[in-house]
């Protein structure tokens, strides 16, 4: 029987507050595949960005661990890589050197200046950035940054790639084009990527595997979804997919009726429309989000 590229096993957290300890999260079991695409879905509070920071070694498990490759993870590692919602790039340095640092840190006395060089072009080509190479981040769009947050993670080389909400804070024709290179990029280098998203479609055009978790505290894995559309993936053929719409159907149904979550203020708003309207009661249904 193969091993599992990554696996979480029995995972739980606690974390001190001045009520005393928050369990966050409970028995998480998840084995991943090499080269698969995973995304974790949820409401807010139910540990998805828990989980991810405990795969790249920034939390220990209170009980439980990972294993990748075998070994157990215990700290940070260039052969897992994170994207965040905010690109985190240096201001002062251009797109260029914010992957060269990264580069240099993990690549220094294995690769000579010219393969550093090719390398960090290579990346930066990946992500369509070559033609802004020498601008800082205060001379390109939002999109353009999380391009080179992007080329810096993956010029680490990295096994695994996670992803935290990394598309949220765009625009959403941004958004689409930067999920097409994703989609390009890992069938390309075949990384293993794990993926927070609040978006349903987004989710279900990315993923190999959809992990739903079900509320907090003491979170964990509610069910997941196999994702079984032939790759490569066009949006605008998905749109009309039978398929496609089932297993969105399947996500939204258990956000919103198996783990739904209704903020107090929310079931104001909610109770003041339908007092006024008496088909209001529906149409809230289409406005309430993954929180």
């Amino acid at each position: 029987m193969n091993r599992p590229h990554l696996e979480l096993t029995q995972v739980g957290i606690e974390f001190p507050t001045p009520k005393g300890s928050f369990r966050a999260l409970q028995d998480v079991n998840l084995k991943i595949k090499r080269g698969e695409f995973v995304s974790l879905i949820g409401h807010s509070g139910c540990g998805k960005s828990t989980v991810l920071n405990i795969v790249a070694g920034l939390h220990q498990a209170t009980e439980g661990g990972v294993l990748l490759d075998g070994r157990e993870v215990t700290e940070p590692g260039p052969e897992r890589a994170v994207v965040f919602q905010n690109h985190s790039l240096l201001p002062w340095l251009s797109a260029y050197q914010n992957v060269e640092l990264a580069v240099k840190q993990v690549f220094k006395g294995k690769k000579s200046k010219a393969e550093i060089k090719d390398w960090i072009e290579y990346n930066l080509e990946l992500v369509h950035m070559t033609h802004a190479m020498h601008k800082r981040p205060d001379e390109i769009s939002g999109g353009m940054k999380q391009r080179v947050g992007i080329a810096r993670a993956l010029a680490m080389e990295p096994t695994v790639l996670l992803m935290d909400e990394p598309f949220g804070a765009l625009d959403a024709l941004t958004r689409a084009h930067l999920q097409d290179s994703l989609m390009d990029i890992q069938n390309e280098l075949n990384n293993t990527v794990i993926m927070i998203t609040h978006d349903v479609d987004e989710a279900v055009l990315l993923s190999d595997r959809i992990v739903m978790m079900t509320n907090g505290p003491a979170a964990t894995v509610g069910e997941i979804l196999n994702v079984e559309l032939d790759r490569p993936r066009e949006r605008l053929a998905l749109a009309d997919d039978p398929q496609y719409n089932h297993y969105r159907s399947q996500v939204l149904s258990f956000l919103y009726e198996k783990q739904r979550k209704v903020e107090p203020i929310q079931e104001k708003k909610k109770a003041a429309v339908e007092k006024k309207s008496p088909i209001s009661s529906e149409k809230t249904k289409t406005i309430e989000n993954v929180a």
